[in-house]
């Protein structure tokens, strides 16, 4: 099915003036699948993830081997499509495929339908690719978002979720996200920071250590001026600028959990290490 065609039904089925069909089902998941990279914004979020949306969490209309399938291609073709690109499209079809695998995660950890093996394999191609991810691009003029780092984010979130992922599993997502707040070929301007967060706060209410976050705190500054020598002045300032908006964000949210309360001073300690990233 062409991208107009698929995105004329989508929009009937968004204002009602169609009705979804099970016999339709098949092709148009098969259209959506191909098309969930476009770079028409509105096809690719507002129509095609909506859908998916609409499908698999509000609805729960996609059986589980329809949904197993739809997990197996995403993996295997579209998640590491043009991986290692930048600025270019192939990020939409990696970014809007995290999402994909965030929806079916998630109807999983109300349904069960997937095998520990198969959750573990998720996990280890996510890592894979948050680590591999070079297109840190949120938003793009005429084209709507990409913010693969946040939904990325939004993956591991539902992944920490699952009771088949356990605490021995979290060092390594935490390195993974970790490695994606000391970033210094961007800035981030879309809220990036606080989507990482979120699974890095879900593994602390799961039974990851405070002692993990803390090491790694107290690691920032030395990895600032280490870096200072190693990258170009203006990557230098984007690098500061991702830690101290982070550090930021985690203080206010550490603030609001009584139990995380320890990791308050570590936090603080950090900032106030500020003339240590300024000099």
């Amino acid at each position: 099915m062409e991208a107009m065609e698929l995105k004329e039904i989508l929009s009937e089925l968004k204002s009602g003036e169609r009705i979804w069909e099970a016999e339709e089902t098949v092709i148009i998941i098969k259209s959506m699948i191909e098309h969930i990279g476009s770079s028409d914004g509105e096809l690719r979020d507002q129509l095609i993830y909506s859908w998916f949306y609409h499908l698999i969490i509000k609805k729960n209309l996609l059986d589980q081997d329809l949904l197993k399938e739809l997990l197996e291609v995403a993996l295997k073709d579209l998640l590491l499509k043009g991986i290692g690109d930048k600025d270019t499209d192939t990020v939409f079809t990696r970014s809007f495929t995290t999402l994909l695998i965030a929806l079916i995660l998630s109807r999983d950890n109300e349904d069960n339908f997937l095998s520990q093996d198969v959750i573990l394999q998720v996990k280890n191609k996510i890592v894979d690719y948050i680590n591999l991810e070079k297109d840190l691009r949120g938003y793009i003029p005429y084209k709507g978002w990409a913010h693969s780092v946040a939904h990325v984010a939004d993956t591991l979130d539902e992944l920490i979720k699952s009771k088949k992922v356990g605490v021995k599993y979290f060092g390594e997502i935490l390195n993974a996200l970790w490695d994606k707040v000391l970033v210094s070929t961007t800035v981030y301007i879309h809220e990036e920071e606080e989507r990482i967060l979120v699974p890095i706060l879900e593994m602390l209410e799961r039974g990851l250590e405070i002692k993990e976050i803390q090491s790694l705190l107290q690691q920032i500054p030395d990895e600032l001026h280490k870096q200072k020598m190693l990258v170009k002045e203006e990557e230098y300032w984007y690098l500061y600028a991702n830690c101290k908006s982070f550090l930021k964000s985690f203080l206010i949210e550490v603030q609001k959990r009584p139990k995380l309360y320890p990791l308050q001073k570590s936090i603080e300690d950090c900032l106030e290490s500020e003339w240590n990233f300024m000099s």
